[in-house]
């Protein structure tokens, strides 16, 4: 896949987790959008088609696993891969990612010199 196309959309209300997350994926290539809330990430998600979503979990209002659901229930989003991206990866928390219909997850701090490879990988499956 030609980097150049990829277009991710990134879920995270953190201003400064957001603008590493976009910084790092624009310099290898990737076209980045920024959403900030559960409710703005669908309404992207619906309009822009995007090649993957990277999902914070602990969000504002709806969290990001009752997002993941939302977008999977959804006929034009249920085929984008979802890959959570949490603080909190604890014994037990892989599964119950997955379970809302997450590909994975990445852990933060996130790793900004592997985070391209891992998208790329997610974008493979």
């Amino acid at each position: 896949m030609d980097d150049r196309k990829i277009k991710v959309l990134l879920v995270e209300d953190n201003a400064m987790n957001s603008q590493l997350v976009h910084y790092v994926l624009e310099r290898d290539g990737f076209r980045v959008i920024n959403a900030t809330n559960a409710e703005q990430a669908i309404r992207i998600a619906s309009d822009e088609s995007p090649d993957i979503i990277l999902m914070d979990i602990q969000l504002p209002g709806i969290d990001g696993l009752q997002a993941t659901g939302l977008l999977k229930q959804d006929p034009l989003t249920a085929a984008i891969p979802i890959v959570a991206i949490t603080a909190h990866a604890m014994r037990g928390d892989e599964e119950r990612i997955r379970a809302a219909g997450c590909e994975g997850y990445i852990s933060k701090p996130i790793d900004t010199r592997a985070l391209a490879l891992i998208v790329r990988g997610y974008l493979e499956k």
